[in-house]
């Protein structure tokens, strides 16, 4: 079982982590351009591609999830068509964000205060990488089934190579052909459907053979496509709960000051670089919950939930021990600045918990996406959200930028606490029918 978790883990760990690599070498390429306005440039468009894209990312949990169950239960005819809806969904979904990226567009450029040079080339940036649309959300359907599939490293060689050729095309845009920050909105395009060509590639390959299984009629099953989008819907809602607490303490840091703001920035990135280790660990518990699920063995279940738990327990006190002993060292790495390192060390013992309070929320999110127990996914987030504000009000006058690390930790908490709770009558008798 050990093997299986790793199996799945560790390349979902390497493909997250080349997510972040690739945003640092866009902006090193932007900041060899010798403008500042290009920088602004691709951070701004990429912030309204991560929020439309975010919206999306459902995609790729609710496919998992139907996915792992279908091949517990051996159900060919329906694993084909799980792939099927899910880019059915994809392609209506992007479809749609075409039609409508003039409006989404002037909607972000109104909200985001920025110059009037960097809007100018954001927005450039922003009409051309929208085209990229229908590969990246397609991109979220095959990534989700792969997954559900217990095979997680056809997933890390398409992420790899997409952003091998991602940097690849966006040199040659960029330098070869002084396109400057739209070379990498093209390169970002031409990255985007090179994945999907190879993720099909992959399919036809490792399980063209499921196709002979395919029936038009089963994909538009009225009684699946509801359960897939009553699922889809619930873990949306619970992307968007997620969105706006990150949105809302980035926007509180900027109320609060400039140097505030660049301290709580800086800080959340050893939050955000230990989700992307622990999220890996999750990706295992969809498919392995999911799996056992559906061949209904309570066993297996138990013990693949148990041992991924100890797993992500023992890499969230590696990161805990780093922290405490590291922490002053990464601080100084990213940035040169002493106000801001020396700012941040009182904050610092935020940094060092949060790994302890937030992994067990982190693997409840698989584990139920696995089980495609959305419900609880959606209430723990909005309960988990409420406190949130609540203790951030309560607290923000007396205890200052404390109080918003204090709020968001309360929030990491919450979730684990009300998934624990709901955990043994949602998830191992429920879905397995035994006890």
């Amino acid at each position: 079982m050990n093997r299986k978790i790793l199996n799945l883990a560790i390349p979902n760990i390497i493909s997250n982590i080349s997510v972040p690599l690739l945003g640092i070498v866009d902006l090193i390429l932007m900041g060899r351009l010798g403008d500042e306005i290009y920088i602004g440039a691709i951070a701004l468009g990429g912030m309204i591609f991560n929020f439309v894209y975010w919206g999306f990312s459902f995609l790729r949990m609710g496919t998992s999830g139907f996915t792992a169950q279908a091949f517990g239960k051996n159900d060919k005819k329906e694993l084909i068509n799980i792939l099927t809806r899910a880019l059915l969904v994809g392609l209506i979904g992007s479809t749609l964000v075409i039609l409508f990226q003039w409006p989404v567009a002037r909607l972000s450029f109104w909200i985001i205060d920025s110059s009037q040079g960097v809007e100018t080339f954001a927005k450039s940036y922003f009409y051309i990488r929208i085209w990229a649309a229908p590969a990246t959300i397609s991109l979220y359907a095959f990534t989700g089934w792969f997954i559900g599939m217990q095979n997680a490293k056809i997933p890390m060689i398409v992420a790899i190579t997409v952003n091998i050729l991602n940097v690849l095309f966006n040199l040659l845009f960029v330098f070869g052909l002084n396109m400057k920050s739209d070379g990498v909105a093209y390169g970002t395009l031409v990255a985007q459907y090179s994945g999907l060509g190879l993720s099909i590639f992959f399919f036809k390959k490792k399980y063209g053979h499921l196709l002979v299984n395919w029936e038009r009629k089963a994909v538009i099953n009225l009684v699946a496509l509801r359960r897939f989008f009553m699922v889809n819907k619930d873990i949306f809602l619970r992307t968007l709960a997620l969105i706006f607490t990150i949105s809302f303490f980035t926007a509180k840091s900027a109320e609060t000051n400039d140097t505030i703001l660049a301290i709580n920035t800086i800080l959340f990135q050893f939050f955000i670089f230990f989700s992307y280790f622990i999220d890996g660990f999750a990706n295992a518990g969809e498919a392995l919950a999911g799996r056992f699920i559906g061949a209904g063995d309570k066993s297996n279940l138990l013990r693949s939930v148990k041992l991924i738990f100890v797993w992500s327990l023992g890499v969230s006190l590696v990161f805990t021990v780093i922290n405490i002993f590291g922490g002053k060292i990464v601080l100084q790495l990213m940035t040169s600045n002493t106000e801001i390192i020396n700012g941040a060390l009182p904050y610092l013992p935020w940094i060092v918990i949060i790994p302890l309070i937030s992994f067990v929320a982190f693997i409840w999110d698989g584990i139920y996406i696995g089980a495609t127990i959305s419900g609880h996914l959606r209430n723990s987030i909005l309960v988990a959200l409420v406190i949130f504000l609540c203790i951030y009000y309560s607290t923000i006058t007396s205890l200052g930028n404390h109080g918003l690390w204090l709020a968001f930790s309360c929030f990491l908490i919450i979730r684990g606490i009300y998934l624990s709770a709901f955990a043994r009558k949602s998830i191992f008798i429920l879905k397995t029918g035994q006890e």
